[in-house]
């Protein structure tokens, strides 16, 4: 099978580390011809590039794929992809992110490929966009959706989500869950004195992390607000984020004007693989984000044996089971906030045993081979029903000729 995925950009983000574990997994376990087309990755927040190489993922760098929109980049992105995909001859394409989710799949239809499949990470319309934006984006991903056989969601809410908005059938939905690399997740309590001891952390500190972007619509600022009230109840509480973005400027202000500068580190940009110690070192995780398809910080935590306070949007509620493995709260609540990270604080026993159920409960359907095997499923059906309207297409041809 040859496989080829586009992506709008392979930055440190749950998006692009699920599309280069599907890269990686359909080469190792199913001896596919994998192709990754990506734009560059530019900015703060890191890039994935050199471990999809250090792995044998074959790369093709579109330098003119970029986020933003324009549409002179975008049309000479489209026609690149166009030629790219000409030259591979994939059986499947397998779009990702909003813009090369939109010329990936444009120009796999304009080549009649036989399975094009799209994965919804995050609905690219949202509450917090200008109506004019909300309704372009609807009305081009509606449009895109005409252009594939299938659209994955990494979680339900997504499905729930495109469907309200007409976007696609619910027939055309399947939900896979974005995997993880799990066996270091599971295994990560045994670095946790020694990360510690790194950051200068007592064996008694409480110590309250987050793992996402320093960027808008990642609500960090809501935990900065909350923590005066947090550090007066638990004196012993500091703060570990985890990641980096055009906003780090912005909350180290926030941070400075609190007071309490001391008591939070900005650990900025991480690996993948610093990830599961970095968890290990913390006693809870809190994602204050507004809008996620489904934070694998959530997961990622879970795993580890860590409790999680998040934002009741979009997928969160799938694996946050409120009062079981951690509390949902209403968005942009912030005495919500602070009452459930000191009732976690005060209580070992309770984060002990909800880390434990996230971990009983998750780590098998998180795992990447399962995505992978689930994802290859899914293309193998999509390919067959292709075969199959070829041959009625073709045997139709032939009783229309005269004999």
């Amino acid at each position: 099978m040859r496989i080829a995925h586009v992506i709008t950009r392979m930055i440190l983000g749950g998006a692009q580390e699920n599309t280069l574990l599907s890269c990686e997994g359909s080469l190792r376990r199913y001896g596919a011809d994998v192709l990754l087309i990506t734009g560059p990755a530019l900015g703060p927040e890191g890039s994935l590039l050199e471990r999809a190489r250090a792995r044998g993922v074959s790369l093709e760098v579109v330098p003119e794929l970029r986020r933003p929109i324009h549409p002179w980049r975008d049309w000479q992105s489209y026609l690149r992809i166009k030629q790219i995909l000409r030259v591979f001859h994939p059986d499947v394409v397998h779009t990702h992110s909003a813009k090369g989710g939109i010329l990936g799949r444009a120009a796999a239809f304009e080549l009649n490929v036989p399975a094009i499949v799209h994965t919804v990470h995050g609905a690219p319309f949202h509450p917090y966009q200008s109506s004019l934006v909300r309704e372009f984006s609807r009305r081009c991903e509606r449009w895109a959706a005409r252009r594939c056989h299938a659209l994955v969601s990494v979680s339900e809410a997504m499905t729930e989500i495109l469907v309200s908005n007409r976007v696609a059938p619910r027939a055309k939905f399947t939900t896979i869950y974005s995997g993880l690399e799990i066996e270091p997740l599971l295994a990560a309590d045994s670095s946790r004195e020694t990360i510690r001891d790194e950051f200068g952390y007592a064996p008694d500190d409480l110590v309250i992390g987050t793992i996402a972007r320093l960027s808008p619509l990642k609500g960090h600022e809501y935990l900065v607000g909350a923590a005066p009230d947090i550090v007066a109840a638990r004196p012993d509480a500091s703060f570990l984020l985890v990641g980096d973005g055009s906003l780090h400027k912005r909350l180290a202000l926030q941070v400075a004007a609190t007071g309490l500068a001391d008591r939070f580190k900005f650990l900025g940009l991480v690996g993948p693989e610093r990830i599961p110690g970095l968890i290990a070192a913390m006693d809870m995780v809190v994602h204050t984000s507004l809008r996620e398809g489904l934070a694998r910080a959530l997961v990622q935590s879970l795993l580890v044996g860590r409790p999680v306070i998040s934002y009741d949007v979009d997928g969160a509620r799938e694996v946050v089971l409120d009062g079981e493995t951690g509390y949902l709260l209403r968005p942009r609540s912030s005495d919500d906030l602070v009452r459930a990270v000191i009732e976690l604080t005060a209580d070992p026993a309770l984060r002990a045993r909800m880390g434990a159920t996230g971990r009983r409960l998750f780590a098998d359907r998180f795992r990447h081979e399962r995505m992978v095997d689930d994802l290859h499923r899914l293309y193998e059906r999509l390919l067959a029903q292709s075969q199959t309207l070829a041959r009625s297409a073709s045997e139709g041809r032939a009783s229309s000729l005269p004999r």
